[in-house]
């Protein structure tokens, strides 16, 4: 390949993938390096001058200190087509590497191919932490997506031209997920891999839950209703808490609804889940008999010093204040942050 025909290429592939010809040429270097040594058994360096295109080729050996035990990092042990001890090295600095010109191999079709793959891995690498560094800053959102496959339980999704998967435990449970179909879910986290970018959603996180009232509710957004807290038994129940900062507002009844629209679309998205609108307050103690709802507290004993509460209730009330399987008590101290004990006064 002359030097004019591999530049045009070079730059041809550069303009249309928005890679910079610099990093395609040393990654083309780096290639043909690796090329060299399969063939021959040694460590080499190649460089493409960057006005004439002409490949040059070295074979170069590192330096190592003087009666060093060496190991490289791939486990390779000292080896004279490798290394070479700094006293032998006419000064050159230790981890640095001698080397010699050696003849430069007909490097014209192979090159052609190996600028193919190194567009290839370019542009793979290029997408991935486009997409990584895009997902990240949207951590935190609930999107819509559409269920590619589903495999094992797990949920493949197209999110808009990028994959996701919201993972077995991440689905509600008993939720029904078929291909094609269009759910919301919540980015939860994003990963950089050899494979390529790896998003994972959720249905499961109190977040999720958060963010459908922020959309469902015009006070949240604007932020005249502020949401303190969540707490999720998923697909089953949960809870909400909320406090309005202009005191004439009712945050509990703009979360609910004209006739409970808006809190049943959160319902809907989140397949039935039962929800809770919980009043906040300052005060722990009326924070905690709020988040017992709808069971009624006839008295409560604080014990700061354990961050826990003994909440007595009535006969009656009891088999709500507990919830079935413990449902109620254990998210009102998710949602509260206090170890809640029950008792009865009957």
């Amino acid at each position: 390949m002359e030097g004019k025909e591999l530049f045009l290429m070079v730059e041809a592939i550069s303009n249309e993938k928005n890679i910079s010809q610099e990093d395609v040429l040393e990654s083309l270097e780096e290639a043909l390096a690796v090329a060299t040594k399969k063939r021959n058994n040694i460590d080499a360096h190649v460089e493409i001058d960057r006005k004439t295109g002409e490949f040059n080729t070295f074979r170069q050996w590192m330096v190592i200190d003087d009666g060093e035990n060496f190991v490289d990092d791939d486990g390779t042990e000292f080896d004279t087509e490798l290394h070479i001890y700094a006293k032998d090295a006419n000064g050159v600095a230790v981890d640095d590497f001698v080397r010699e010109p050696m003849e430069t191999e007909e490097f014209g079709r192979i090159a052609a191919q190996i600028v193919k793959q190194v567009i290839i891995q370019k542009v793979r690498e290029a997408e991935r932490e486009v997409i990584v560094g895009d997902y990240t800053k949207r951590v935190g959102e609930v999107i819509m997506v559409t269920v590619k496959r589903v495999d094992r339980g797990n949920a493949y999704v197209d999110m808009g031209g990028v994959d996701g998967m919201i993972s077995k435990f991440d689905l509600i449970p008993n939720e029904s997920v078929r291909k094609n179909d269009r759910l919301r879910a919540y980015i939860k986290e994003v990963k950089s891999s050899p494979r390529g970018a790896q998003i994972f959603l959720s249905r499961t996180v109190p977040e999720m839950m958060v963010e459908l009232f922020e959309m469902e509710v015009p006070e949240i957004s604007e932020g005249v209703i502020e949401i303190m807290g969540g707490a999720r038994d998923p697909g089953l129940r949960s809870k909400l808490a909320v406090k309005a900062k202009d005191k004439r507002l009712d945050p509990i009844g703009s979360c609910i609804g004209m006739r409970g629209a808006r809190v049943q679309a959160v319902s809907n998205e989140l397949n039935g889940e039962r929800v809770d609108i919980i009043l906040w307050d300052e005060d722990p103690a009326q924070f905690v008999i709020n988040a017992m709802a709808p069971a009624e507290v006839s008295a409560i004993i604080v014990d700061e010093d354990k961050n826990s509460m003994d909440i007595a209730v009535e006969d009656d009330q009891l088999a709500l204040a507990i919830g079935r399987g413990g449902q109620n008590i254990k998210l009102a101290s998710r949602l509260t942050g206090w170890k809640l004990n029950v008792m009865s006064v009957g």
